[in-house]
């Protein structure tokens, strides 16, 4: 490979890595901004001032009008948008600017990667290349996703005794409100700091029925909506609550004994599908990195086909054993 390419992609890596840490480690004055993490405020009721105040993304060396314009113009879009409630929900502090700009250095680093493993030969560089491209490109997305469903699963499995705890607390004498402060100081991440967000913005002004509708839109959980739905109700029509949720708090937990029970059972076959898929990619980069030359007959034609094949044959098998250990509750 070109020593002058090789260059450039480090020099656009380090530069775009630290000005991605220099924009971490800056602190943001606006209160407005911050309360809009709480409220959803969407911007109405601000003065011009105020609105050329903000300074969502920052190059850390000046205000830049432009970087404003683009963070607005695409969280207008329905991708910007998806982008902010993955970051809400995986709970990742970073604006809409900051993940592309990550996902640009992933994709240059991938990139890198790619042709440093397939500098054997002009096909492998090529093709490693493009495949370095593409892990580099979804990999931001991949750990974004990996986040939301860890940050799911503790949720769900606090949610029983979180239920369990309000039910006790209304019991008790206290109200709605006070249990889910409750809630918030007693338990663990993430419930706490999820309550704790619910009892903010129902300080703010938002109704009760809105803050948890936020909440499940942060937390699409179909146990949680189970728990807002007979709030929701109990608010319309009335009834005892506390009962209701201890109705609730015993089928959640049962549920989750359930996919524990069904987690434990499945680990070998989820295992098994991941070391086999995994094995033939480790042997053949090792082999990649320790010898290129000896990898340089299997990229061209007719022998191309064979890893072509393999491969199709590894997603499909890794696919069909994902299906059978994937059993819904």
């Amino acid at each position: 490979m070109n020593p002058l390419l090789w260059a450039l992609l480090v020099a656009i890596g380090v530069m775009g890595f630290f000005l991605l840490l220099a924009r971490l480690s800056m602190g943001n004055a606006n209160y407005r901004e911050r309360l809009a993490r709480f409220v959803g405020d969407s911007g109405k009721g601000r003065s011009e001032e105020e609105k050329k105040a903000r300074k969502p993304f920052s190059l850390g060396i000046g205000e830049s009008q432009l970087s404003v314009r683009v963070e607005k113009t695409i969280g207008r879009q329905s991708y910007g948008k998806t982008i902010q409630r993955k970051m809400a929900q995986a709970d990742l502090k970073l604006t809409i600017l900051e993940f592309m700009l990550f996902k640009l250095l992933t994709t240059m680093l991938g990139l890198a990667v790619g042709l440093f493993f397939g500098r054997g030969g002009a096909v492998q560089m090529v093709l490693f290349g493009l495949g370095g491209l593409v892990v580099g490109f979804f990999a931001p997305d991949w750990y974004v996703k990996f986040r939301i469903s860890r940050r799911l699963k503790a949720f769900n499995e606090q949610l029983g005794d979180t239920i369990a705890l309000l039910a006790n607390s209304l019991r008790s004498g206290y109200s709605l409100l006070q249990s889910m402060e409750l809630v918030a100081r007693e338990s663990s991440d993430p419930i706490a700091f999820e309550f704790k967000r619910v009892v903010r913005e129902v300080g703010l002004g938002i109704s009760p029925q809105q803050a948890l509708q936020n909440l499940y839109r942060r937390m699409p959980s179909d146990d949680l909506d189970l728990m807002i739905t007979a709030i929701n109700i109990q608010y319309e029509v009335g009834g005892n609550l506390a009962q209701i949720l201890d109705v609730l708090a015993h089928t959640i937990r049962e549920r989750v004994r359930i996919k524990g029970e069904i987690q434990v059972l499945t680990a070998q076959g989820r295992l098994t599908g991941y070391l086999i898929s995994a094995l033939p990619l480790i042997i053949g980069l090792a082999v990649s990195v320790i010898n290129p030359q000896y990898m340089n007959p299997m990229w061209e034609f007719p022998w191309v086909i064979m890893p072509v094949c393999g491969g199709i044959l590894l997603v499909i098998g890794f696919l069909v054993i994902r299906k059978i250990v994937d059993i819904e509750v």
